[in-house]
């Protein structure tokens, strides 16, 4: 019975330890609550990291606005849906090419009722045949559609 009771005790702290070290602040830093909208821009991005891991680069591009307007600036400028659409299909034309993406220190930012931006890491690990790893910054603007929140305007680099 105490082998189990110490089996038990140690399988808890075994995996609660790596979660209450990630909660730790450092002095001076704090824990930020994101209101809801801000939220939402955060989900978009996670939406469109999920979809590219998947694979699934029409549900990346989703997150777009389907509109001439829309602005790609990352190794040049693309201009309107269709042409960030092409390039996209032409510079990642398999899942292997595509990688594994990864976002971090995404920073939301609302700015009025129909804009938002965000700032952000990028990580794409992917074979080197296949192009290699890439990692950089990104900065985006959106706009609150019917749908949801849309990319508008995003420059990687």
């Amino acid at each position: 019975m105490r082998r189990i009771i110490r089996s038990v005790v140690f399988a808890i702290a075994v995996v609660t330890t790596p979660l209450c070290a990630s909660a730790q602040r450092t002095e001076g830093e704090q824990m930020k609550v994101l209101p809801q909208a801000e939220l939402d821009v955060v989900k978009v991005l996670l939406s469109q990291e999920r979809a590219w891991n998947a694979g699934d680069l029409n549900g990346f591009l989703s997150l777009y606005k389907k509109s001439p307007d829309l602005i790609v600036i990352s190794n040049g400028v693309a201009h309107g849906f269709e042409d960030v659409e092409a390039t996209y299909k032409k510079n990642y034309p398999d899942r292997a090419t595509m990688g594994v993406l990864t976002f971090s220190d995404l920073e939301p930012h609302i700015l009025d009722a129909r804009f938002a931006m965000a700032t952000g890491r990028y990580s794409l690990e992917r074979a080197k045949n296949k192009g290699g790893n890439a990692s950089g910054t990104f900065s985006l603007v959106l706009e609150k559609t019917a749908e949801g929140w849309k990319i508008v305007l995003d420059h990687t680099t």
